[in-house]
C-alpha cells in the first residue's frame, strides 16, 4: 500500500519593507513576495503600489490593528491548505509598532514554519545616526498620551541606556516639554524626521536646545526621538537623595521640628538648607 503523502503546510513570513526610500528593497524581500501565495498588508491600497514598483501580482489581504483578531483564523486555514503567506506594514519591520506579533505568535502556537525578512527599521535607523551610545538601548514604541506621560518617562528618568521613542508630527512639541520637564535641560537627545527619505533631518543637541527648536518649527513627517541614557554619577545623586529623604522622615515622624532637622540633615549630607527643607514639604504632602 502507497504511503499516504502528507500534505504541505503553509509558511508565514514578516517582511520588512522601505520606510520611505524604495531603493531599501532587497532581492530576498522580492523573490519571498513573489513566491508567495497571499500577501497580508496593513493597508492593500499602500502596499500595493510597492507591489507594483516590484512588478509582483498577488492576492491581497487587509491585516491591520483593528482587525487582526477577525483575521487571525482565516490567515491560519490559508496556512493549514498549504498556502504561503507574506505579511507586511505600511513600512518598516511588521511587529515592531505595526501589526505582525499576534499572526506571527499564533502560527507558531499552531505549529507552522514561520520566518522573517530582515530590512528596514526606523528605530534602528534612529538609534545609529544619532551618535549616542548604541551598546545597550531601550525601545519605548510611541508614548502615552495626556498626565500619563510624564509618569511614564518619570520611570525612566534614571535608565542608563540610550532611549528610542516614536512619535507623531501633531505631538512632538508637548513630548519635547514633558521631556524637558523630566530629564532636564542639559540631557543630550536627537530629533529624526523622514528617515531614508527625500527631507531626512536629523539633529542632535540637548533636550533643552531641541525643545526649543520644535517650539519654533512646524513639524511635519514621521518621528523619532533617541534621548542619552542618565549618567552613573545622576543614578548615584538620585539614589543619595532618597537615603536623605528616608533619613528626614524619620527625624520628623520622631517628633523633631522641620527647620531643625533640614538644618542637621543639610549638615550631616552637604547639601543647602532650604533644598532639604524642600524635601520635607514634598514628604508632608505625600
Amino acid at each position: 500500500m502507497d504511503k499516504m503523502v502528507e500534505k504541505k503546510r503553509g509558511r508565514l513570513t514578516l517582511v520588512a519593507t522601505p520606510i520611505g526610500n524604495l531603493g531599501d528593497v532587497s532581492a530576498r524581500q522580492t523573490e519571498v513576495l513573489q513566491q508567495a501565495d497571499l500577501v497580508a498588508a496593513e493597508d492593500t491600497r499602500h502596499s500595493g503600489l510597492l507591489l507594483a514598483h516590484l512588478g509582483v501580482k498577488k492576492p491581497m489581504l487587509s491585516y491591520y490593528q483593528h482587525n487582526e483578531e477577525k483575521r487571525e483564523g482565516e490567515l491560519l486555514a490559508r496556512l493549514a491548505e498549504g498556502q504561503d503567506i507574506a505579511l507586511v506594514s505600511d513600512a518598516g519591520t511588521p511587529g515592531i509598532c505595526d501589526p505582525g506579533s499576534a499572526i506571527l505568535r499564533a502560527a507558531v502556537a499552531e505549529g507552522f514554519e514561520v520566518d522573517a525578512v530582515p530590512g528596514p527599521c526606523a528605530m534602528i535607523q534612529a538609534l545609529v545616526l544619532s551618535g549616542l551610545s548604541t551598546e545597550r538601548f531601550a525601545f519605548e514604541g510611541f508614548l502615552p498620551r495626556g498626565k500619563a506621560q510624564g509618569e511614564f518617562l518619570q520611570k525612566l528618568k534614571l535608565d542608563e541606556r540610550t532611549l528610542v521613542f516614536y512619535e507623531a508630527p501633531h505631538r512632538l512639541r508637548e513630548s519635547l516639554q514633558v521631556m524637558l520637564a523630566v530629564f532636564g535641560p542639559q540631557r543630550r537627545m536627537a530629533v529624526c524626521r523622514e528617515l531614508t527619505k527625500k527631507f531626512q533631518e536629523v539633529q542632535r543637541g540637548t533636550v533643552g536646545e531641541l525643545a526649543e527648536l520644535w517650539r519654533e518649527r512646524e513639524p511635519r513627517g514621521e518621528f523619532v526621538l533617541v534621548v542619552a541614557g542618565a549618567e552613573p554619577a545622576e543614578v548615584q545623586g538620585e539614589a543619595d537623595m532618597e537615603q536623605v529623604k528616608a533619613h528626614l522622615r524619620r527625624l520628623l515622624d520622631g517628633g523633631m521640628k522641620h527647620k531643625a532637622a533640614a538644618r542637621e540633615l543639610a549638615a550631616v549630607y552637604n547639601l543647602p538648607v532650604s533644598e532639604v527643607y524642600a524635601l520635607g514639604v514634598a514628604l508632608k504632602d505625600e
